[in-house]
């Protein structure tokens, strides 16, 4: 199972309404499935062309490694150099700040993950759980 193009659209879309609403600073959103493939991208006008790569960065991490970004970040404060190497193996898509979020169905099933990227870390995590929960979807931050 999987997330739909449907869903990656709704997340995106409620994320970077989320993100206006809350004037946060302008917001890039990636849905990707479980197996990493980019199923939706959007990037508001005037965020960094660096954006989206960090978007993707965020919620492959979680994907690859299994682990919330809370847990990638507790994993790289007490062993650097494993999240260093991990990185590198991972040319760079794995990031250690909240902004990557699982996303499941109502009964626990992977269905992907969504990146947001372009205001403070737990800023962009809180447009990420908006847009999930917009899609009726469940959202898993390790902050729950």
């Amino acid at each position: 199972m999987t997330i739909t193009l449907e869903q990656a659209q709704t997340i995106t879309a409620a994320a970077l309404r989320y993100g206006t609403e809350q004037g946060f600073n302008p917001l890039t959103v990636a849905v990707l499935d479980p197996g990493g493939a980019i199923v939706a991208l959007a990037r508001q006008d005037g965020s960094g062309f660096l954006r989206p790569d960090l978007a993707v960065g965020k919620a492959s991490g979680v994907l690859a490694l299994g682990m919330t970004n809370r847990a990638i970040a507790a994993r790289a404060a007490d062993s650097p150099e494993f999240f260093t190497s991990v990185a590198n193996l991972a040319g760079g898509k794995i990031l250690s700040v909240p902004g990557g979020v699982f996303v499941k169905d109502a009964s626990g099933a992977l269905l992907g993950a969504v990146g947001v990227t372009g205001d403070a870390s737990l800023n962009d995590e809180a447009a990420a759980v908006a847009g999930i929960e917009a899609a009726g979807l469940v959202a898993v931050t390790g902050a729950e």
